[in-house]
């Protein structure tokens, strides 16, 4: 079975990016948005990346 990056359809906040990750790496969410944070606060490549990552990931499909 492959394992693939989605976006998340039910744990979401902006665009499910974070959701999709946490899923992805079968950690809690919280967690990633928390990083998220850290990186938007350090810097502000945070903003950039999550902004790439929603363009890029695909949304899960429909299961």
């Amino acid at each position: 079975m492959n394992k693939r990056l989605y976006k998340s359809n039910t744990d979401k906040m902006l665009d499910g990016v974070c959701g999709g990750i946490a899923e992805y790496f079968n950690i809690d969410s919280t967690l990633v948005r928390l990083g998220w944070v850290l990186l938007c606060a350090l810097g502000g490549s945070g903003i950039p990346a999550y902004i790439v990552a929603a363009i890029i990931i695909p949304r899960s499909p429909e299961t």
